[in-house]
């Protein structure tokens, strides 16, 4: 079904309520939380208006717009508000995309205008409510970012839809294709060993985990919120366990931790910071075996793709592309400015991290592929092409490879005859010797 099966109208309100019901229902979800948090904090004086007007900036953050609360800016946001606003704007972009049959690049388009449109008014309409002085957000950042970020998330949405994304992917190559699919493999399996070096971290930390916790008090408020505080930031704890794997680390003011590099201090009261470890160890290069491991395993996963070297690699290519695009963003994402004490800034190295993880995952994929995959059986030295083969001797050569087939008939006809004398000639004559001597001789042997 395409344009002319779905009124304009309906086109419109379907449209229209793709694009709004994510918006409203992340601010209520904020919403949500910060009431929840205000209820059971102790001293504090909870009314909906406040709540309701502090969810503006908190949905602002959500989309990793940097805000500034009466002072220094905040950029360091958490991750797992922003991993939520994705899937619900892909979940709205799937549903739109079904229930006006789209099947076009160019109505899948307009889908993703419609919704990023919408979260860009917002933005800017949001940044504008504040006074100066209370919450400081740059318009443009707050049009920008939640603009990219739901239209990423709704052309996700709507390539879920296979006739809208089989003509796109008709257009690669089963090469390019694979690459894809195999760095966002690795990608996955690269988050997933960062999360066991923060898992590994907490779980031998437990006892600094509890005198964080109780640090502000051991009321049931203070608890929740420490826990939202660090479920919020878990996803930034992820990619900075990725980083250190990779090699190049993070830092968090003047607190250094890398398996090379490690230089101790302070760090903010957040039970989920107590996976830092308080003292370096001679084992940690040890870890970088995890992307390396990575990278094998992306080479097993492409070495029978083709039978040319050449297409194997560039398979490997095009996922350490991937593998760098995914931790640029995703390293970039997660640090940022942390107000302006001793904790500023936090950083994950989102350059050195993506080169880093391109060669772990990029030089022992490449090996595996070269190694591991399909030789051209012509290819070996020592063999000979199957085409080149040459004949059994116990077998006449075929009529087509005789070169004297295309020669004249006339001449055949005559070789025939010549063959056939030659045949009727005495077993001397056979064996090669004269039949008759110059004119005026007699048969050999003859005495003249």
């Amino acid at each position: 079904m395409g344009e002319d099966a779905v009124s304009g109208l309906t086109r419109f309100r379907v449209l229209a309520i793709a694009a709004v019901v994510p918006v409203v229902t992340g601010h209520a979800a904020v919403a949500a939380l910060f009431a929840l948090t205000t209820a059971v904090a102790p001293l504090a004086h909870f009314s909906t208006s406040g709540v309701l007007a502090a969810a503006l900036p908190g949905w602002l953050a959500a989309h990793q717009v940097p805000i500034a609360l009466g002072g220094p800016e905040l950029g360091v946001l958490p991750l797992l508000p922003t991993l939520a606003v994705v899937i619900l704007v892909a979940h709205a972009a799937a549903g739109a995309a079904d229930r006006l049959a789209l099947s076009t690049s160019r109505e899948a388009a307009q889908a993703v205008a419609a919704i990023a449109g919408t979260h860009a008014l917002t933005g800017v309409v949001t940044a504008a409510l504040y006074p100066a002085g209370y919450v400081e957000v740059d318009p443009l950042l707050a049009g920008a970012y939640p603009a990219l970020l739901s239209a990423l998330a709704a052309t996700a949405g709507v390539l879920r839809r296979r006739e809208v994304a089989e003509p796109l992917l008709a257009r690669m190559d089963e090469v390019a294709l694979a690459g894809l699919r195999a760095g966002a493999f690795a990608v996955v399996l690269l988050l997933a060993a960062g999360a066991a070096v923060v898992t590994f971290g907490l779980l031998t930390s437990l006892g600094t985990v509890g005198d964080m916790v109780t640090a502000f008090g051991s009321d049931a408020g203070t608890g929740i919120g420490m826990l939202l505080l660090s479920l919020g930031y878990l996803p930034n704890a992820v990619v900075a366990g990725t980083s250190f794997v990779a090699g190049p680390g993070f830092s968090l003011g003047e607190v250094v931790v890398s398996p090379l590099v490690f230089s101790g201090g302070r760090v903010p009261v957040l039970p989920l910071l107590a996976a830092l470890p308080e003292r370096e160890a001679v084992w940690w290069p040890v870890l970088c075996v995890l992307p390396a491991g990575v990278g094998m395993l992306v080479g097993r996963r492409v070495r029978a793709l083709d039978v040319e070297p050449m297409g194997r690699l560039r398979a490997v290519a095009v996922a350490a592309g991937v593998v760098a695009v995914a931790f640029v963003v995703l390293a970039g994402s997660a640090g940022g400015r942390l107000g302006t004490g001793a904790f500023d800034p936090v950083t994950l190295r989102p350059a050195a991290v993506s080169l880093a993880l391109v060669l772990w995952v990029a030089v022992p994929a490449a090996i595996v592929t070269l190694l591991g995959g399909p030789h051209p059986v012509g290819a070996l030295p020592g063999l000979i092409p199957a085409e080149d083969e040459p004949p059994d001797a116990d077998e006449p050569p075929d009529a087509d490879e005789n070169p004297d087939a295309d020669e004249d008939p006339g001449q055949d006809t005559e070789s025939s005859g010549e063959d056939g004398d030659a045949d009727d000639a005495p077993p001397d004559e056979a064996d090669g010797a004269p039949a008759s001597g110059p004119p005026g001789h007699g048969e050999p042997g003859d005495v003249p």
